[in-house]
């Protein structure tokens, strides 16, 4: 009998990975966009504290995995010693504006589709195509150009990589692996404590399990494709949940199927989007919904066209970079996750004013 290959292994649970992702964001309303619109609007910061919540619990469990040796996060893309700072800021900015105009980040944009959204359909296949052209097509030519001009190579400063334990190891003439569990734990500690002060979040039981839940996701990514997927002949790229990079796999994925071969990213798509379908039928959420207008359409178009080329640019988006890539400790996933939470808040202001300059005015107005 013909042995499974590893890839297969992988995607098969990421698929059933995805599904529990999809499933918990459909019944919490686990929403990054929802939180800084919250915040912006209302004063409520429950779901941004199931955001950090999922940060907390991503970081504490990616850096155990790490640390017994279960899975070497040095291999992840968010620790290469290139820090693409620009590209963290600018991608973070188009990306967390364009999700106000679509209405919700990508795995947001999954749920919605699961549950029956069909302006989110065409939201997910805009970011897949401008997605994939920023990756490997023609808005590609120039993203490598700018890499080119702006990143820093922090080997050149004698560091190995941009994991923010290196850095604060050398700044003080420590060893890295003697400082992480006391960062990890400072880290970790600090936003569960900030989390946990309100007693709102506490009263909150949907919004904690939210946090624990979707950041028991990145770590539980890291494994499969760690450590089950580590094989000695055919390794699969060390890998976790991310949504716009794997948009557009997934299109391109469907139109090649016959000479395709799937991934663990993909395999989540899949997985979150079935989640989610599966939980909006059982609740009787699943309802159909399309465009008011055409100016609705036009501006989802817009965010799509922004979040496919942001995610790509910022090496992720509110998940990939803020909760995947901050797991790893990251310094460009810290600078991507500002830059998206500040593009969010422009784009909130943006559909407040009803013009960029009114929003940038009341942003950086003094009153």
């Amino acid at each position: 009998m013909e042995e499974t290959p590893v890839t297969t292994i992988v995607a098969m649970w990421g698929f059933a990975a995805g599904i529990v992702f999809g499933v918990t964001a459909q019944r919490t309303n686990f929403c990054t966009m929802g939180a800084i619109s919250d915040a912006v609007f209302m004063g409520s910061f429950s779901r941004m504290r199931a955001w950090v919540m999922a940060i907390a619990v991503a970081i504490a469990g990616s850096q155990i995995l790490h640390m017994t040796g279960a899975v070497d996060l040095g291999g992840a893309i968010y620790l290469t010693s290139n820090l693409g700072w620009v590209g963290a800021i600018v991608g973070g900015l188009l990306f967390g504006f364009g999700m106000t105009m679509a209405g919700g980040c990508g795995n947001k944009t999954l749920v919605r589709l699961g549950a029956g959204n069909l302006k989110s359909l065409i939201v997910a296949i805009v970011i897949g195509i401008t997605g994939y052209a920023t990756l490997r097509g023609i808005i590609g030519l120039l993203r490598v150009e700018f890499e080119a001009a702006t990143m820093v190579n922090l080997s050149d400063r004698g560091l190995e990589s941009q994991s923010m334990v290196e850095m604060v190891a050398a700044l003080f003439g420590m060893e890295t692996e003697a400082l992480r569990p006391v960062m990890v734990a400072i880290v970790v500690l600090a936003l569960l404590a900030w989390c946990f002060k309100s007693a709102e979040f506490r009263s909150s039981g949907r919004d904690m399990a939210a946090g624990l839940i979707i950041g028991l996701m990145i770590p539980l990514g890291w494994y499969i494709t760690g450590h089950i997927g580590n094989d000695d002949f055919d390794p699969v790229p060390l890998f976790s949940f991310t949504f716009v990079s794997p948009t557009a796999d997934s299109v391109q994925y469907l139109m090649t199927f016959t000479g395709a071969t799937i991934n663990f990213g993909i395999a989540t798509v899949g997985g979150v989007i079935v989640g989610s379908f599966v939980a909006a039928k059982l609740s009787g959420e699943f309802q159909i919904e399309s465009f008011a207008d055409a100016a609705d359409l036009k501006r989802h178009l817009l965010g799509a066209f922004m979040m496919g080329i942001g995610g790509i640019i910022a090496l992720g988006c509110t998940i990939g970079q803020a909760v995947t890539g901050m797991s790893t400790l990251a310094l460009g996933s810290l600078i991507a996750w500002l830059s998206l939470m500040a593009g969010g808040y422009l784009g909130m202001k943006y559909l407040e004013e009803g013009s960029l300059g009114g929003a940038l005015k009341t942003v950086f107005s003094r009153n």
